[in-house]
C-alpha cells in the first residue's frame, strides 16, 4: 500500500462507521490523519473509532444542520479543525419504478445523499477559507452518470452530487481548497441490503471487469484526492467503475 502523506491533517468522514466510509477512515488514518467519524449509528461509529488509530466518533445526522454544527464543534475540540471533508454518508433507498416510487422515500434519499453533502460542505467551508486550505471529496456514484433503472431517487441525488462538485470546485478554484468527487461502481456493503437481488445482478452485469469494486480500491483514490498532492484537479469527477463508465 502506498502511504499518502496526511501527517498533521484532520479529516471528517461522514457515514464512516461502516462500508466505504470506514475503509476511507482506515486509509486516511494509515496515512497519518486524525479522523472524525460522523455517523447516525453511534454504536457502530464508536466501535470503528476504537479500531482505527487516531479516530474519534461523533453523532451527526447529515440531513440536520444543527447536529452537523454540533459534531463540527466537538470534532474541532477533540482533534482540531478539519482540513479534509469526505462527504460519504448515503442511502440507496428502495427499488421502484418512478410511477410507483413513494414520494416520502424519494425525498429521504435526496435529503441524505444530496442535501447531506450540501449541509456538510456549508459547515466546514468557512473554517477552510479562513485557514487557507482544504480538501473536499464527495462520494457520488456511477448511477449519477448513467442512471440505474428503478433507482430514480438515488440516480438523481448522485447526479446532483456531481453537479454540486463541479459548481463548488469552480467557485473555489482561486483558493487553496480543492473539491472533487468519485463515481464508484457498486461495492459490496451493507447498502446491498436495501436493494433487490435483481438490482444487484443488474449492476454487476454492467461492469466489464465482472466484479464489484473493493472498498480499499475506492479508499486509495479518495486518499490521494484528500492529499496536498491533489493540487491541480478540482470540480472533477473520478471514475472507479471497473470499466463501466464510457465518459
Amino acid at each position: 500500500m502506498n502511504r499518502i502523506d496526511l501527517e498533521g491533517r484532520v479529516a471528517v468522514v461522514t457515514g464512516g462507521a461502516r462500508g466505504i466510509g470506514r475503509a476511507i477512515a482506515e486509509r486516511l488514518s494509515a496515512s497519518g490523519a486524525r479522523v472524525a467519524i460522523w455517523d447516525v449509528d453511534q454504536r457502530a461509529a464508536a466501535g470503528a473509532a476504537e479500531e482505527i488509530a487516531g479516530a474519534r466518533s461523533f453523532f451527526a445526522d447529515v440531513t440536520d444542520p444543527e447536529t452537523i454544527a454540533k459534531a463540527l464543534a466537538e470534532s474541532e475540540a477533540a482533534l482540531g479543525a478539519p482540513d479534509i471533508l469526505i462527504a460519504n454518508a448515503g442511502i440507496s433507498g428502495p427499488n421502484f419504478s418512478l410511477a410507483d416510487y413513494p414520494p416520502a422515500e424519494w425525498r429521504r434519499v435526496v435529503e441524505v445523499d444530496l442535501f447531506g453533502v450540501f449541509y456538510c460542505c456549508r459547515a466546514v467551508l468557512p473554517g477552510m477559507l479562513t485557514r487557507g486550505y482544504g480538501r473536499i471529496v464527495a462520494i457520488a456514484s456511477i448511477a449519477g452518470k448513467e442512471g440505474n433503472p428503478n433507482a430514480s431517487a438515488y440516480s438523481a441525488a448522485k447526479a446532483g452530487v456531481i453537479g454540486l462538485t463541479k459548481s463548488l470546485g469552480k467557485e473555489l478554484a482561486a483558493t487553496a481548497i480543492r473539491v472533487n468527487c468519485v463515481t464508484p461502481a457498486a461495492a459490496r456493503t451493507d447498502i446491498f441490503a436495501q436493494m433487490s437481488n435483481a438490482q444487484i445482478e443488474y449492476m454487476l452485469s454492467k461492469i466489464p471487469m465482472g466484479r464489484f469494486a473493493r472498498l480499499e480500491e475506492i479508499a486509495a483514490l479518495v486518499a490521494w484526492l484528500a492529499s496536498e498532492e491533489c493540487s491541480f484537479s478540482t470540480g472533477a469527477v473520478f471514475d472507479i467503475s471497473g470499466g463501466r463508465a464510457t465518459y
